[in-house]
């Protein structure tokens, strides 16, 4: 087994096993090695070091996998608990607070524009990082 340090073109960074260096390069070209956190499939390994252990590298990486964790159960909480609008996230925002919708919890894309328009209109609205928002769900034909 060996392990990879990955970092795909959004620039987000995790790690990956692989059964030998041969298992990486033939899923890598095949399109099969993806990023867990926005799903992209342009995925490179990042510079390694010698995998020194100290104590503060110990405590380091502990502290970066209870966040990963923790932001891969918030992404899971949206995706079980929130309905995708997708880009109509502006549109379900303003019929929820003007009572023209039931509300519930909702989660999709605003342009910068119409998230300032929402904060003026004093509809309550907050961005995800990208660490915590779930893949966006495939669109079918």
């Amino acid at each position: 087994m060996i392990r990879y340090d990955l970092k795909c073109d959004n620039g987000d960074e995790f790690e990956a096993w692989f059964g030998s260096i041969a298992d990486y390069d033939k899923q890598a070209e095949a399109g099969l090695v993806e990023c867990p956190h926005c799903g992209s499939k342009h995925v490179t390994k990042a510079p390694m070091a010698p995998a020194v252990q100290t104590a503060r590298k110990k405590a380091a990486r502990s502290e970066k996998a209870v966040a990963m964790a923790m932001a891969a159960k918030v992404r899971e909480h949206i995706k079980d608990n929130f309905d995708y609008v997708g880009d109509k996230f502006a549109d379900e925002a303003r019929k929820m607070h003007s009572g023209e919708s039931e509300e519930r919890a909702i989660w999709g894309e605003a342009t910068p524009e119409q998230a300032q328009e929402l904060a003026e209109e004093g509809i309550p609205a907050s961005p995800l990082p990208p660490g915590l928002a779930p893949v966006q769900p495939k669109k079918l034909n």
